[in-house]
């Protein structure tokens, strides 16, 4: 293979997903469900819930890819954070990448096109619930400025023992236009 070629082939492009993408997502997905406690998912995903998956994520909350070579190699999403409509500017983030490409910075090209994503349609918090075990996506999002706000102890049970769910953070606009306006005579902070 030419030097040009073998650049071609490791570049990375980030796209929209698509339902041709569907079960090479899923495949990723599935690796992780039989074998890490980066999802607490113990049966893995049909591709028919897969696809519902897909059609339930609209404009607001994107699902992409990250395609080396014509395959995709990594995906990630936002989600809704909460059914409750309060909760409306707050998603929650997930980045899997293929087991066979970790240590490529694929997972920080998804992650950082989530959090661009995220601010451009005007959310205001990104969460992620990460297994404490998984030092790599915490070491992930820590690059980004996440932070650390809450540890749940013995919250999930997958291959006979207990774990523990670390939520960590990322306030995306912290701007004045999203205070709320002064009352009239209080002076305003």
């Amino acid at each position: 293979m030419s030097q040009a070629a073998n650049l071609r082939e490791r570049t990375v492009v980030i796209r929209p997903a698509i339902e041709s993408d569907l079960v090479a997502i899923n495949d990723i997905y599935n690796h992780y469900v039989l074998h890490s406690t980066c999802t607490y998912q113990e049966a893995p995903e049909p591709i028919e819930d897969r696809r519902q998956w897909l059609h339930r994520h609209g404009e607001r909350h994107p699902v992409i890819v990250a395609e080396m070579g014509g395959c995709v190699v990594g995906w990630g999403s936002l989600s809704p954070y909460h059914a409750r409509s309060a909760y409306r500017r707050t998603v929650e983030n997930s980045v899997y990448v293929h087991h066979q490409h970790h240590r490529q910075g694929i997972g920080a090209l998804i992650l950082g096109d989530l959090i661009v994503r995220a601010r451009h349609l005007g959310h205001h918090a990104l969460i992620a619930g990460i297994d404490a075990e998984q030092i790599a996506s915490m070491a992930l999002h820590a690059r980004f400025h996440f932070k650390k706000v809450g540890h749940f102890k013995q919250v999930g049970f997958k291959y006979d023992r207990w774990l523990d769910v670390i939520y960590i953070e990322l306030m995306l606009d912290n701007s004045l236009n999203d205070r709320p306006p002064a009352r009239q005579g209080a002076p305003s902070a």
